[in-house]
């Protein structure tokens, strides 16, 4: 048991660490231009697949670092109020997709999109409230309209690419055999709700 658990660690270090790492290398793919970013939302998919296959600790954990580790070794995003506001999303991404994965039942496309959607709402809602803050301390105000440009209609790209390439990428993990030890241990990875 206890060799096990060591390698659930180990697993999950690396992975979270091959997460962090597509974190940083995925934004050059946008040309480091912060329009196209806003669009692709590329920081997002590593840390929400960090969450779902690492767990939420991972997933919170590395959310947390990308941007403020990215900012120090390529000067992008802006640190304030940008990359502090995209610490707490980021982080809030990784939490509950991996904490609403862990407790779902069954481990089948419809449960992961049950927590993928959850989750890439209440990251941006966790955004939100962040910038809300971070401007109102500078005497800037957030607009509601501002909020749903930079939540949804500019991240619409972005949150399709989300929808599609997190679920096919888990579905092709889980067909190479992949053990995830972040996953709820009472939960049944191989069942399928009955219809």
């Amino acid at each position: 048991m206890k060799t096990e658990n060591r390698s659930a660690q180990v697993q999950n270090l690396a992975l979270a660490a091959l997460f962090m790492a597509a974190g940083l290398v995925l934004p050059f793919l946008t040309g480091q231009i912060p329009q196209i970013g806003s669009m692709l939302l590329p920081m997002h998919l590593p840390v929400l697949l960090c969450g779902l296959v690492c767990g939420w600790q991972y997933g919170a954990l590395v959310g947390a670092v990308l941007p403020l580790l990215r900012y120090l070794l390529f000067g992008m995003p802006p640190v304030f109020p940008t990359g502090v506001a995209m610490c707490f999303e980021l982080a809030a991404y990784g939490f509950l997709a991996g904490w609403l994965y862990a407790h779902s039942r069954w481990k089948c496309v419809k449960a992961l999109y049950a927590c993928l959607i959850p989750a890439m709402i209440g990251g941006r809602l966790v955004w939100g409230v962040v910038e809300v803050v971070l401007l109102g301390l500078t005497g800037s105000a957030f607009t509601w309209s501002a909020f749903l440009a930079g939540a949804v209609l500019n991240a619409v790209p972005g949150i399709i690419l989300q929808l599609v390439f997190i679920p096919a990428f888990m579905v092709a993990l889980d067909r190479t055999g992949f053990r995830r030890f972040g996953a709820n241990p009472a939960a049944q990875p191989a069942e399928k709700p009955q219809q």
